[in-house]
């Protein structure tokens, strides 16, 4: 059996899926590093939602993370696109990124 699918009820969903939304103008973006507080383990990410992220991280909702929790926040910085934010997570889990880091916590 082939079921029809109406092609503006596949951009709706495209455009409200995770992967394919388009941010609400004004968000803010966060790139942050967490410390794991039982082993020798740091993770930086990106996120629009800061506190709701470090929460599934400690819950152990990420699949990544998942064998390090729980976390503690080790550095955040905000950022007007996710452009900016993009650039300065790739430089945080560079070397020197990570050497900054392991400095702080």
């Amino acid at each position: 059996v082939v079921e029809l699918v109406d092609t503006q009820d596949l951009k709706s969903v495209a455009s409200n899926s995770r992967a394919g939304s388009t941010p609400a103008p004004g968000t803010m973006f966060f790139v942050y590093a967490l410390k794991s507080v039982s082993k020798n383990y740091i993770y930086v990410g990106l996120t629009s939602d800061l506190q709701s992220r470090i929460e599934r991280h400690n819950r152990g909702y990420e699949r990544t993370t998942k064998p390090y929790a729980p976390f503690r926040l080790i550095h955040s910085e905000s950022f007007p696109d996710r452009i900016s934010a993009g650039r300065q997570e790739k430089f945080l889990k560079s070397g020197q990124g990570k050497d900054y880091l392991r400095k702080l916590s």
